[in-house]
C-alpha cells in the first residue's frame, strides 16, 4: 500500500525502524493543503488550504506496516485516515481529528521533522511557513 508522511514519519531511520517493510519511493506534493502544528502532543498535521500544498514522502508500506503506523498515529482518536489519488494509486496519509489551534512543536520532534526534511530533499520552506502561521 501507498502512504504519504509529512511529518516526523519523513525521517528515514525512524520510518525504517516503525515500519521494517517500508520503502520510500519519492518525494511528492500534496496540493491544497497546508500543514501546521497542533493537539497537546504539538504535532505535525495538514488541513486543507486552497492553491497550497504539502510536501511530502511517498512510501510503500506493508499491512503490518500499517498497523503498526495505527498504533503510533493514535488511530482513530487522534488521527484519522485521509486517502487521496496520485498517478492512478489509492495513497493514505492521517489527519488530526480534532482541529484544535496551532502549538508550536518541541525542539526535539522539530528536529525529527527537519532530519526528514533533509533525508527526503524536501523544500523547507514549507516547514519555515507552518512554523510562523
Amino acid at each position: 500500500m501507498l502512504y504519504f508522511a509529512y511529518g516526523s514519519n519523513l525521517n528515514l531511520s525512524q520510518m525504517k525502524r516503525r515500519c521494517k517493510d517500508s520503502i520510500f519511493l519519492k518525494k511528492i506534493n500534496l496540493e491544497n493543503f497546508r500543514l501546521t502544528f497542533r493537539s497537546r502532543y504539538r504535532a505535525a498535521d495538514i488541513e486543507p488550504k486552497k492553491n497550497s500544498l504539502v510536501p511530502g514522502g511517498l512510501f510503500e508500506i506493508s499491512k503490518s506496516d500499517e498497523k503498526k503506523l495505527d498504533l503510533y498515529e493514535d488511530y482513530p482518536i487522534l488521527y484519522k485516515k485521509y486517502y487521496f489519488i496520485l498517478d492512478g494509486s489509492k495513497v493514505m496519509t492521517y489527519t488530526m481529528v480534532k482541529k484544535t489551534p496551532f502549538r508550536f512543536p518541541t525542539e526535539r520532534y522539530l528536529n525529527v521533522v527537519k532530519r526528514g526534511y533533509l533525508d527526503c530533499k524536501l523544500d523547507k520552506k514549507f516547514l519555515n511557513r507552518a512554523l510562523i502561521e
